[in-house]
C-alpha cells in the first residue's frame, strides 16, 4: 500500500522510538496516508481550479487521483500525524495526571497541523497531466474566503 512517510523518515524525528518494543510502524504509515488523502478531498480538492476546460471539481464526476501527488511534499506532515494519531496513543496510559506520550501527542498534532496548513498555503503539487513533473499551473494554493471564478 502507498504512503507518504516510512519508518525510516520516522526515525529522523524521532531516533529512539523503536526502544518500546514495536518495530515495524508501517500499518500506522497506511492509516496516516488514508487520513491526509480523506483530508485533501475535504479540504483542499473541492477548491481546485487548474484551468477552465482541464476539471472540473464543483458538482463534476472527478475524484482525487492519489498517484498524481507528490509524495515528497507530504513526508513531513505525514511522520507527525503518525506520532500524533497512532504511535503515541498506543504509548500513553492515558493516566488523569497525564503522561511525556500525551504531552509528545499534542505537539505533534498541532505540528501536523502546521504543516499541513503550510502545504495548502504553498500548493499543493498535482501532476494533472501525468507527465512526472509538476509545473507552476500544477501547484494549487488553498485561498480561504477568496472568491475564485
Amino acid at each position: 500500500m502507498a504512503t507518504f512517510a516510512t519508518d525510516t523518515d520516522l526515525l529522523e524525528y524521532v531516533p529512539d522510538i523503536k526502544k518500546y518494543g514495536i518495530q515495524d510502524w508501517s500499518a500506522q504509515h497506511e492509516k496516516t496516508y488514508d487520513d491526509i488523502i480523506r483530508l485533501l478531498n475535504i479540504k483542499w480538492w473541492p477548491t481546485t481550479q487548474f484551468s477552465r476546460y482541464d476539471i472540473s471539481v464543483l458538482g463534476g464526476s472527478e475524484k482525487l487521483s492519489p498517484s498524481r501527488l507528490n509524495p515528497g511534499q507530504f513526508t513531513r506532515a505525514a511522520v507527525y500525524h503518525t506520532l500524533a494519531y497512532y504511535i503515541y496513543p498506543k504509548l500513553s496510559t492515558f493516566e488523569p495526571d497525564g503522561d511525556s506520550f500525551r504531552e509528545q501527542m499534542g505537539f505533534y498534532k498541532n505540528k501536523f497541523e502546521e504543516e499541513f496548513d503550510l502545504i495548502l498555503k504553498d500548493g499543493v503539487h498535482y501532476d494533472l497531466d501525468s507527465s512526472g513533473s509538476y509545473t507552476d499551473s500544477e501547484k494549487q494554493s488553498f485561498y480561504r474566503g477568496r472568491l475564485i471564478r
